[in-house]
């Protein structure tokens, strides 16, 4: 199926999201900061980005910034999955670049739904 990068420094949403996906086919990369998930994106070239946004130094949204930009990742979708739900953060996330927003605790049919609108 697809390669999925999950740049999130919580341990237990990146195996339950692992487990969401691996279940379904897909192949996943981990990276517990923003910083990792640049350096990991950049190496791998994953199909798509599950990106958190409160994680220590480079928050999600810096990452996604950079990301978007970035010659040799401009061309993967980032997801951003968060537990921040304000219409700001929503529209802040999508002037960095971000594809998606999905508001954590997410279900794994709205996760593949929307990992499936990118990768078809």
């Amino acid at each position: 199926m697809s390669k999925i990068l999950i740049v999130d420094d919580s341990s237990t949403e990146v195996h339950q999201l692992a487990r969401m996906l691996e279940k379904h086919g897909h192949s996943v990369l981990v990276a517990e900061s923003g910083e990792a998930g640049l350096e990991i994106a950049k190496n791998e070239q994953p199909d798509v980005v599950l990106m958190d946004i409160v994680m220590p130094g480079i928050n999600g949204f810096q990452a996604t910034r950079q990301l978007t930009k970035a010659r040799e990742t401009s061309h993967i979708p980032v997801v951003i999955v968060t537990t921040k739900n304000q219409e700001t953060d929503r529209v802040w996330g999508t002037r960095q670049g971000a594809k998606a927003y999905l508001a954590k605790p997410i279900t794994e049919k709205e996760l593949l739904s929307t990992i499936q609108q990118f990768v078809a």
